[in-house]
């Protein structure tokens, strides 16, 4: 391909995932709105049920191809994934879509820390000062007087689950069970859900709007949007992926404040700034190769 080819496929995988992104900015919002009127674990089922269904029927030798021992692999890496969504999506539900979207997207501060804890890679300097930026901003966000409430603390859980999942997948997948992989965790992710929320009895959405809702989840902003990210990322390096990835909680906050009317104080803009500094520091500093081969799943 000729160096204006490469140029132009370049600015099309950027742009591609401008869209997804986008896609993943709205969900804090649509997902607010659907758990109010269906509990959160049968919510999560029913989205990575559809989901997963979706990818197996497009692709079901990726799946059964998997050696048992990646399918055991699979099968952590989607409890891990489920501990991050129900934190999060618990934790959604009692707090604004603003502060949720900027706490969750700690998990690219937490991603250096986790990967020193489990395989002792060193943390440069830049990171350091990314984690320090991080706690002022999660201070401006989520601290009442000295406390900080329960839905900010259930989803600064949930990021660290989603870091912790992010380096285990780095340590597991690869490009020929990235796929299969990710359905097992996706369906993972269906079936826990699923069977904990039917003790109490499985509820389905009442209205159309939240059919609606749980549809484009599923289909545009995990499934659809999994396929554009994995073809961006063999256009486009890494990093550039992350820096474009990180306007998903700017898009978040803009579906917030025009659509639900949240109201967005100067505490939240200096808290949001700040925790955006910091993931761009975290993601433009100096990053090993097993580091930038990593795959998010987003969600």
């Amino acid at each position: 391909m000729s160096e204006q080819g490469i140029r132009v496929a370049g600015l099309r995988a950027q742009g591609a995932l401008l869209g997804i992104t986008l896609a993943w900015g709205s969900t804090f919002v649509l997902v607010q709105r659907v758990v109010r009127d269906v509990p959160v674990l049968d919510f999560l089922g029913l989205r990575f049920g559809i989901a997963a269904l979706i990818m197996f029927v497009l692709r079901p030798r990726a799946v059964t191809q998997l050696s048992r021992q990646e399918q055991v692999r699979g099968l952590i890496l989607g409890l891990i994934l489920t501990a991050g969504y129900v934190l999060q999506t618990t934790g959604l539900e009692r707090t604004s879509a603003t502060v949720s979207a900027f706490v969750t997207g700690l998990f690219v501060v937490f991603t250096p820390i986790v990967a020193w804890f489990l395989m002792r890679k060193a943390i440069d300097p830049l990171t350091w000062l990314g984690v320090g930026l991080a706690v002022v901003g999660l201070a401006f966000l989520t601290l009442r007087g000295w406390s900080l409430g329960i839905g900010e603390l259930l989803t600064l859980f949930g990021a660290f689950a989603f870091a912790l999942h992010i380096v285990n997948l780095g340590r597991y997948s690869t490009r020929t069970s990235a796929y299969g992989l990710a359905v097992v965790q996706l369906a993972t992710v269906s079936i826990f859900c699923t069977v904990l929320g039917s003790v109490n009895g499985f509820t389905l959405p009442h209205t159309r709007a939240n059919w609606l809702a749980v549809i484009f989840l599923s289909i545009f902003a995990t499934a659809i949007a999994f396929f554009v990210q994995t073809w961006a990322q063999s256009v486009i390096s890494p990093t550039r992926a992350a820096v474009v990835m990180t306007m998903e909680p700017v898009f978040a906050t803009a579906f917030a404040v025009i659509f639900i009317n949240e109201a967005l104080t100067l505490r939240i803009g200096l808290g949001a700034l700040s925790i955006l500094a910091a993931m761009y520091l975290v993601e433009l500093g100096p990053r090993h190769a097993e580091d930038a081969a990593i795959q998010r799943l987003e969600m």
